[in-house]
């Protein structure tokens, strides 16, 4: 086998075993040491059984920059989830809802599978907005209140904050 190949899978087994370690820490909420010890076991037996199914791991080049990115991704984002909140909240409460429902089609930048997945959840996971379909580098979602048709506008609107630190994170 090629070294290439044997670095490019060594790169993905380790790039799933820190996503998932990652998201075990978050989600025990805890440093630990033996949160952080059983996280890593487990993480590692899940990352050796599912790496040959998860090449897009493959794209992740951890260095000071992505992790810098990272950790401004989850602050825009935090901003973005509580803005909408708050936006979806006052629509609840106005006696009148003026709303303007439709699906908007926004283009991606983003070449990585996983990238287009993280840009899709965060999406969908912002208040007032919902991914329906993914067509290559087109996204289209349902948008609660449609602020603009054109595809170059509402992706600036819906999906530029985000596109701009996963770019750097998955390319």
């Amino acid at each position: 086998m090629p070294t290439a190949i044997i670095n490019n899978k060594r790169k993905q087994l380790f790039n799933l075993w820190v996503t998932l370690l990652i998201i075990w820490l978050i989600a025990n909420d805890s440093l630990a040491p033996e949160i952080v010890l059983t996280g890593a076991l487990l993480a590692g037996m899940l990352a050796v059984a599912f790496a040959p199914f998860s090449g897009a791991y493959a794209h992740i080049h951890w260095s000071p920059r992505v992790l810098l990115n990272i950790v401004l991704y989850f602050a825009v984002f935090l901003e973005e989830l509580v803005k909408a909140n708050i936006n979806v909240l006052l629509l609840v409460l106005s006696p009148r809802i003026h709303i303007h429902p439709g699906i908007v089609e926004i283009q991606t930048k983003l070449q990585s599978p996983v990238g287009r997945l993280v840009l899709a959840n965060s999406i969908t996971l912002t208040p007032g907005t919902l991914v329906v379909d993914i067509k290559g580098d087109t996204l289209f979602i349902h948008w609660i209140n449609v602020s603009a048709q054109d595809p170059i506008t509402a992706t600036r609107k819906i999906a530029g904050r985000f596109e701009k630190y996963l770019e750097v994170i998955y390319g």
